[in-house]
């Protein structure tokens, strides 16, 4: 009787809606990781990847973005906020204070960690081991010393990369006499079978598979050069034909938006005979967003011709426009290679500072 009692309650459309919607009113709140909006890198990435394989974060909404309201609504943030503070689970490395590496936050780990952390790196240096463990043959659990060396294996094979590349740490002094773009030949070498492997492998059809990767790669590097690459050569010679437009030094450039110019600046700055003579280049990021790039002494390289006022480094928003007078700066980075600001001329007024600045 009362089960056929009920049956005609939930029957009725609005008692319906409103005991669903009373569950949804049970439910515990979605965590939300923060991270920055625009163009992202590898570093928050991998970040928000690592968070995501944890218990507590599997069903976590990543919210992108730069308002400081939002981020204050989530519950991790990585990567943006100017701020590190691992009680409060607050994750950036860019302010110009932060000086931390992997062995100064685990100094159990030896002193051998020495590159300052990305966010990736902190996330890693915080949850690493609860990740791997995630990742680990539940039926087979890692002992506690072969936790230790896989952890810290891949910090230097994966992370410690991220770290280095995202704070512009310089891999050598020297120019190298090749450059390793893909890692072709390693993704390739890893596809066979290893020494260890209990299946049985049919080579032929695994070559088979690697035949795909190279022509997948094969493939995007050709219709990169042709559709992207070359375009990109005629919009640099045409900013450089235009320069004493945007400045009369001739030594600051602007672009209209974001995409891929160092190389043929350098290769148009021989031909033109003004090897060297460019020291910023200001670009459209993204709405209300500008950029202004010091440009690197080589094309692969973190030193920069002339960087960014050095007041400026690790400096942001209404604090960064108060040390350089200039209206509506967004930040500048702890190494002074890029900054940004809301409109073009703040964004040029940035670069013409810098260049005027004593290093």
């Amino acid at each position: 009787m009362l089960i056929r009692e009920l049956g005609r309650h939930f029957l009725n459309q609005s008692n319906f809606r409103n005991f669903s919607a009373s569950l949804k009113l049970c439910k515990y709140p979605i965590m939300k990781i923060g991270t920055h909006d625009g163009v992202f890198h590898c570093d928050e990435v991998l970040a928000c990847y690592m968070l995501k394989r944890l218990p507590e974060y599997k069903d976590a909404e990543i919210v992108r973005t730069r308002d400081m309201d939002k981020l204050r609504t989530c519950d991790i943030v990585v990567d943006v906020g100017a701020e590190f503070d691992h009680e409060k689970k607050r994750y950036d490395h860019h302010q110009r204070e932060f000086t931390e590496t992997l062995s100064s936050l685990r100094p159990e780990l030896g002193d051998k960690y020495k590159i300052k952390l990305s966010s990736a790196g902190l996330i890693y240096a915080f949850y690493g081991e609860n990740v791997l463990k995630q990742l680990t043959p539940k039926g087979d659990p890692l002992k506690p010393e072969d936790l230790r060396l896989i952890y810290k294996k891949v910090y230097e094979n994966l992370v410690e990369e991220m770290d280095a590349i995202d704070n512009g740490v310089p891999m050598t002094d020297e120019e190298p006499r090749y450059k390793i773009r893909t890692h072709l030949s390693a993704r390739i070498h890893r596809l066979n079978p290893e020494w260890n492997s209990q299946l049985n492998s049919n080579v032929d059809k695994i070559f088979e598979t690697a035949m795909a990767l190279v022509s997948e790669e094969f493939l995007y590097t050709v219709n990169y050069f042709i559709t992207v690459w070359l375009p990109a050569r005629d919009y640099v010679k045409s900013a450089l034909e235009e320069r004493l437009e945007v400045h009369e030094s001739g030594q600051i450039l602007e672009f209209k938006e974001r995409f891929p110019w160092k190389e043929h600046l350098f290769d148009l700055e021989e031909e033109l005979g003004i090897s060297g003579e460019i020291k910023y280049v200001i670009f459209k990021d993204k709405p209300n967003s500008w950029r202004v790039q010091a440009v690197p002494v080589k094309p692969t390289s973190f030193v920069t011709r002339k960087p960014l006022n050095k007041k400026w480094w690790g400096v942001r928003d209404t604090e960064l426009s108060q040390v350089a007078g200039i209206e509506d700066c967004i930040f500048c980075h702890s190494t002074g290679f890029i900054g940004g600001n809301t409109t073009s001329g703040g964004a040029l007024a940035m670069a013409i500072d810098s260049l005027n600045a004593a290093i």
